[in-house]
């Protein structure tokens, strides 16, 4: 589960160290993978807890993207889904630096010239803010 924090015209992104893994290097939402037994909801509020130490208020229930996990034949598969959330307790910041080496708010312009997980992504991304 990774989530969509949107304030004042700008977008939430998380920048993953180029140690990881998967997706080096890049720009990508807060979030990630669903526990066992965990629902959804659960999942994004403890992963936003960890990785933003914020508390998620409340949160859309439609994913406004799912993102296919395991296309290149490397760790699990199933859908990352993406959900807008729409209030939270706390300011956002790195609480998970092992992860991230940058946190910052991006407006639409600011977006496009960032190197994205997800590019194709982007055009979802930027409706946000509108």
């Amino acid at each position: 589960m990774l989530g969509a924090l949107v304030d004042n015209g700008r977008l939430l992104m998380v920048h993953r160290n180029e140690t990881r893994v998967n997706n080096p290097n890049v720009w990508d939402l807060p979030g990630g993978h669903v526990e066992p037994g965990e629902t959804l909801r659960a999942a994004l509020r403890r992963e936003l807890r960890e990785e933003l130490n914020i508390d998620v208020v409340s949160s859309d229930d439609t994913p406004i993207l799912c993102r296919p996990l395991g296309e290149d034949g490397v760790g699990e598969r199933g859908d990352l889904r993406v959900v807008r959330v729409r209030a939270w307790q706390g300011e956002p910041e790195n609480h998970c630096p092992s992860e991230h080496d940058a946190i910052g708010w991006f407006s639409r312009d600011e977006l496009a010239a960032l190197r994205l997980a997800a590019p194709d992504e982007l055009s979802v991304l930027c409706s946000l803010l509108a």
